[in-house]
């Protein structure tokens, strides 16, 4: 048999140092994660066992990996999406816990803190020993985040913010929350909130159906005080929380491919030795073409995510042009899933196969760091220079 991402011969595409990234973080996935994930996700995943997680992470340089200094990595991007693939073909909990540390917590006050905020928190969260979350969903404002609720007022030297988060990942383990609120000029601004700060708080989202392998929380803050260098000084607009969020969705673009790719493996072992009508289920041509389709698109995703890459390590890539990268390959890895899903037939629905999990997990990754519809009107006015939001 060939293997998926084999047919098109696209190893030569990736350089040796890019390829040994790769292959360590798979097997970081074969050992550490594989064996636990079906009881992480039946059982949800404990704060303890993020912890761990992190550390390990850290210890592989896999947080905030794409920066530079402060204990960072420095890998290019292509490296970066290839560490998001493999992660989520283990599962998408654990590349959102990489990717909101990294991509969205990290990279913000890597972008926009100060020296000294960037000295305090950096090194801990490239280690792993601190967590951070991303504050900027609202109940009621997702798509719209210009509509945010949450305010931050001055009061003398101080700040004070009152407001709420939704559907956080890492909230309620997270060392420091960014949140971003309203000013009283009603310009947006990041705050760095520590746990345990009084008024905080980050209770944990239960009964989920999806990412259930990753803490999901609520962020209350209830006249948070926060000293005058908890702002990250040097954003104050919507441009700050916005061009973190393209950070976590370039991670994206290569993570939804892992998970269909582990899909897809899982149905072509299952077909190749399941007998039905006393021949392997391989063997019939509606599972050929199914097989085939679904090769397909796979390996176009992979082919538009290492363009994207590529054009990311040139400081070329837009913001149109990560939404089309999202836009495809999470709707096709979903579809993939689901098709998965059909070949294995009833075992398909338990977590002794990785396909339906992967499929809930991806039910929310399609909405997260933007809709597809959100992502569609970013193509659509792109292409005809109309903007068609609200």
């Amino acid at each position: 048999m060939t293997s998926p991402l084999e047919l098109l011969s696209v190893e030569h595409l990736l350089s040796e140092e890019e390829r040994d990234l790769r292959d360590a973080v798979a097997h970081f996935v074969d050992d550490r994660v594989r064996p636990s994930i079906a009881d992480w996700y039946e059982d949800g995943l404990s704060t303890e066992a993020v912890r761990e997680l992190a550390r390990e992470a850290g210890k592989l340089g896999l947080l905030g990996m794409h920066l530079t200094g402060y204990g960072c990595a420095g890998t290019n991007a292509v490296s970066y999406g290839l560490a998001c693939m493999e992660l989520e073909a283990g599962d998408s909990g654990v590349r959102s816990l990489v990717s909101v540390q990294g991509s969205l917590a990290m990279f913000a006050i890597w972008k926009f803190g100060s020296e000294e905020q960037k000295q305090r928190w950096l090194p801990g969260m490239a280690a792993g020993e601190l967590i951070g979350c991303f504050g900027l969903t609202e109940p009621d404002f997702g798509s719209n985040p210009a509509g945010m609720r949450t305010r931050a007022r001055r009061d003398g030297d101080d700040w004070v913010l009152d407001g709420t988060k939704m559907w956080i990942t890492n909230g309620s383990v997270a060392d420091v929350a960014v949140v971003w609120a309203r000013c009283d000029d009603e310009t947006v601004r990041g705050f760095l909130v520590p746990a345990g700060a009084p008024g905080f708080s980050a209770p944990k989202i239960g009964k989920k159906l999806s990412l259930r392998a990753s803490v999901t929380s609520e962020l209350v803050l209830e006249g948070v005080r926060l000293p005058a260098d908890a702002v990250l000084p040097e954003v104050s607009s919507l441009r700050g929380p916005l061009s973190c969020l393209n950070e976590a969705r370039f991670g994206i673009v290569f993570g939804a491919l892992g998970a269909a790719r582990d899909c897809l493996a899982a149905a072509l072992d299952y077909a190749t030795t399941r007998e039905v009508f006393d021949k392997p289920l391989a063997s019939f041509q509606l599972t050929q073409a199914k097989l085939a389709d679904m090769a397909l698109e796979l390996q176009k995703g992979y082919l538009l995510a290492l363009h994207l890459g590529r054009l990311k390590d040139d400081d070329r890539l837009s913001s149109q042009q990560v939404s089309l990268g999202k836009l495809n390959n999470v709707r096709e890895a979903l579809t993939i899933a689901r098709e998965c899903r059909t070949i294995l037939g009833a075992n398909g629905i338990t977590l002794e196969y990785p396909v339906l999990r992967h499929a809930n997990n991806l039910e929310s990754v399609l909405t997260y760091e933007g809709t597809s519809e959100v992502h569609q009107l970013v193509i659509g006015q792109a292409l005809t220079g109309e903007n068609a939001f609200g």
